[in-house]
């Protein structure tokens, strides 16, 4: 795209000049849109170096180059040249923060504190540093003094970190790919519900006495009819029925009392 010609018919030599001239036309006229275009394009190059600082951290480079951008328009917006700033030195900080949102507010699987999302990201970096200047993988120990944190926070951020990525339940676990990771998740047990109940049922039973716990046994346990236990014991089955109406009453003014 050739840049194009200011009110004065002369075309920016730079793209430092394009920001300039920007700044000079007012915002109605029609030749600040074009020149805003212009001064966008110029600084490119710019914004996908800085993007591609951040390539090979899980996010396509095509993303962090969009990403960018933005963060570059929005300082073309609001760049003002009479404050003796050097664009660059204004632009960088700019485009990496609309960089790192992007990394803290949409590539989480899960959701964690803004504080470790930072850390997570400063870990990394001095990850990266250090491996180059020590030559070698640095320690929690190396990141710690090269961050000023402690150790305990190094490891609180790596802890985090493990939040970036989610593995999917359907990945394939098996080495015929038969079995996937959900399918090594246990489901439900109704047991535990009932542990507690059990654990109450026990001191709740010795307070009957021993022809009452033996209808409850012979009925919930030896799963006979009221007749079955009627002839079992010697009794009609309306007397088995009476005694145990009394003992279950017994037994639920009991575990009621205990909680």
């Amino acid at each position: 795209m050739t840049p194009p010609r200011t009110k004065h018919g002369t075309v920016p030599e730079s793209a430092s000049e394009l920001l300039v001239a920007l700044a000079a036309v007012p915002a109605a006229e029609p030749a600040r849109g074009r020149l805003r275009d212009a001064a966008i394009e110029a600084w490119l190059p710019l914004a996908r170096h800085l993007a591609n600082r951040y390539s090979g951290r899980g996010e396509p480079t095509d993303d962090l180059i969009q990403t960018a951008t933005v963060g570059l328009i929005k300082a073309v917006d609001k760049f003002d040249p009479e404050r003796g700033v050097d664009f660059a030195g204004y632009a960088i900080p700019t485009i990496i923060g609309e960089i790192k949102r992007h990394f803290r507010d949409r590539t989480w699987s899960v959701r964690v504190p803004r504080r470790l999302q930072e850390l997570r990201l400063a870990i990394t970096e001095a990850n990266s540093t250090l491996t180059h200047s020590l030559g070698r993988s640095p320690t929690v120990a190396d990141i710690s003094v090269h961050l000023g944190i402690t150790e305990e926070e190094v490891l609180e951020g790596l802890e985090g970190a493990r939040a970036y990525n989610a593995t999917s339940l359907s990945t394939p676990i098996s080495s015929d790919g038969t079995t996937e990771l959900g399918d090594t998740l246990g489901g439900l047990d109704q047991e535990y519900e009932l542990a507690e109940t059990r654990v109450a049922l026990g001191p709740a039973m010795a307070t009957l006495n021993d022809r009452e716990q033996k209808i409850l046994t012979l009925r919930f346990y030896g799963n006979l009819t009221q007749s079955q236990i009627a002839d079992q014991i010697g009794i009609s089955q309306m007397h088995v029925s009476r005694l145990l109406t009394r003992a279950l009453a017994k037994l639920r003014n009991e575990l009621n009392a205990g909680f």
